[in-house]
């Protein structure tokens, strides 16, 4: 039986796709952690990413395994939010940059904890699994 929440606090890379204000799809890799009901994402405000959901706060986003035998996936869509509160967004990135790095010590996890300035919440709508 496939577990969802299992499977996405397993996996590392979300695939997150934005509107641009041309209305065309953006779609970017992102690091993540996934709480059992929301999504967040550490980037900058500067992002591409980060602006199209100011103007457009729809998204779509899938996680897979990328192998066969069995090959897994999670996809959906629904509402982005930009949090920006500095106390917020540092403990938020630093839950997120600890699911990659042993510690926060090294130059990039300081470097990525250093530029991170909002974090994206992605409330889902509609979520759909997979496995072959």
């Amino acid at each position: 039986m496939f577990k969802k929440a299992k499977f996405l606090k397993g996996q590392k890379i979300l695939r997150l796709a934005t509107i641009d204000k041309a209305g065309r799809p953006h779609l970017v890799p992102v690091w993540y952690s996934y709480s059992g009901a929301k999504f967040h994402i550490g980037t900058n405000t500067k992002t591409k990413k980060a602006k199209n959901i100011q103007k457009n706060n729809k998204v779509c986003f899938c996680v897979d395994d990328g192998v066969w035998s069995p090959i897994r996936g999670v996809m959906g869509n629904g509402k982005a939010r930009l949090i920006l509160q500095e106390s917020t967004v540092k403990k938020i990135a630093k839950k997120i940059l600890l699911r990659y790095f042993k510690n926060l010590n090294g130059k990039s996890a300081k470097e990525l904890l250093d530029n991170t300035d909002c974090i994206i919440e992605i409330t889902p709508s509609k979520i759909t699994t997979w496995e072959y």
